[in-house]
């Protein structure tokens, strides 16, 4: 490959103490405890650019779903010398509220989003409450007006973002839920987001209770090593294990931005 390895990092801007062993996988947990959650988004950089994947919810949206809000995804973003308002690409991974909220956070990016989970978001499906949980109205809309504006780039199962980025769907937890693979220093790593909320739920074929399906929840997990050049190189999308996996992007940022890139302990 002719481009040079991405930096990917982890931005972590908020927590759920409140959830347990039970909450978090298909059918519960004989051994109940605390098994907390938090909240990332991710940036890749390198090669003259920088993507955002997922944007977060915001301060009102964590107040709203009981959800410790740390910081803004944005001063987050700030910290490791992102600029929100200059961002020109985000992918989401998939609609659900924490996902995809603080949609006035990059005025300049043109979202990637699969076909599929716009579709989802906004067809028949949300007819249903316990389908619509996970989504809110605002952000659906919000989404709904950048196509409009011409701001959305859809993809259908496989496509590239941009040279050694590329997203793949998978399902399973949203019908529309997409992973992001990008080349790194480490070979190939897969950016899970909620493909794998923990890693317990891949490693032990688990699935987190919340989804769209069963079936391709299971077969994802599959999917995401198959993807990644060793097992290590999937990142899931809310374990906190990972702040203790990989180092601080710099001094101070301990327990807020965190180097995927870097070798993991």
């Amino acid at each position: 490959m002719s481009i040079e390895p991405y930096e990917v990092f982890a931005v972590r801007y908020g927590h759920n103490a409140a959830a347990t062993r039970a909450h978090n996988f298909f059918g519960g947990d004989a051994h109940d405890g605390p098994m907390p959650l938090d909240y990332f988004v991710w940036v890749i950089r390198g090669n003259g650019r920088t993507f955002v994947v997922d944007t977060g919810y915001d301060e009102a949206m964590g107040a709203k779903r009981s959800r410790e809000f740390l910081r803004s995804p944005g001063e987050g973003l700030k910290a490791i010398g992102v600029d929100p308002s200059a961002v020109k690409d985000v992918i989401v991974s998939h609609m659900h509220f924490d996902h995809c909220g603080n949609y006035n956070l990059f005025p300049a990016a043109q979202y990637h989003l699969q076909d599929i989970e716009m579709g989802y978001a906004t067809g028949r499906c949300m007819c249903h409450q316990a389908l619509r949980v996970p989504f809110e109205e605002e952000d659906v809309v919000a989404m709904v007006r950048k196509v409009f504006a011409g701001r959305v780039t859809f993809h259908d199962g496989e496509g590239e973002v941009a040279p050694g980025i590329t997203v793949h769907h998978v399902g399973g937890h949203s019908k529309g839920l997409q992973v992001v693979r990008v080349f790194t220093r480490r070979g190939w790593m897969v950016i899970a987001s909620d493909a794998s909320h923990f890693y317990a739920n891949m490693e032990q074929a688990r699935a987190f209770p919340i989804m769209h399906s069963l079936e391709d929840t299971l077969e994802g997990y599959n999917r995401l090593y198959a993807l990644a050049s060793d097992a290590s190189a999937v990142i899931p999308g809310h374990d906190p294990l990972i702040l203790e996996r990989y180092p601080a992007a710099a001094p101070g940022l301990e327990g807020i931005v965190v180097r995927l890139d870097a070798d993991p302990t």
